[in-house]
């Protein structure tokens, strides 16, 4: 099961989704920046599979930019390099396993063990 969070492109700082604007959020083509960061990609159509030191990171590359974006992440490290290419691009993230929005300076904040509490609760071990 994946841990799924919703970037944003903003550069406030959002500590609620309650607080975002929408007419804040400037679209962007979040498929080309991840292409460009990531350097291992397996691509299928528009399905992205990005991975890197023990984590795999899924999405789907649009072709018109947006405002948000949702990916997977699998694997710990996942959670820490969506944190670095956000806080590169002064994004928002969004965990939506949790319901809070992630700490990007200290991911380790919402932490993998966490999603993995969550994850347990949701399939009942």
């Amino acid at each position: 099961m994946s841990w799924d969070v919703i970037i944003f492109n903003s550069p406030d700082k959002v500590d609620d989704l309650d607080d975002i604007n929408a007419d804040d959020l400037e679209p962007i083509d979040f498929g080309q920046v991840f292409d460009d960061y990531f350097k291992q990609i397996k691509k299928d159509g528009n399905h992205r599979e990005a991975s890197g030191n023990d984590f795999t990171i899924t999405y789907f590359a649009d072709d018109e930019p947006a405002t948000n974006f949702m990916v997977n992440l699998y694997g710990e490290n996942a959670i820490y390099a969506i944190a670095h290419l956000s806080k590169t691009n002064n994004w928002q993230v969004f965990d939506t396993g949790l319901g809070e929005m992630l700490d990007i300076d200290d991911p380790s904040n919402n932490g993998y063990d966490d999603f993995q509490d969550y994850l347990k609760s949701v399939i009942g071990k």
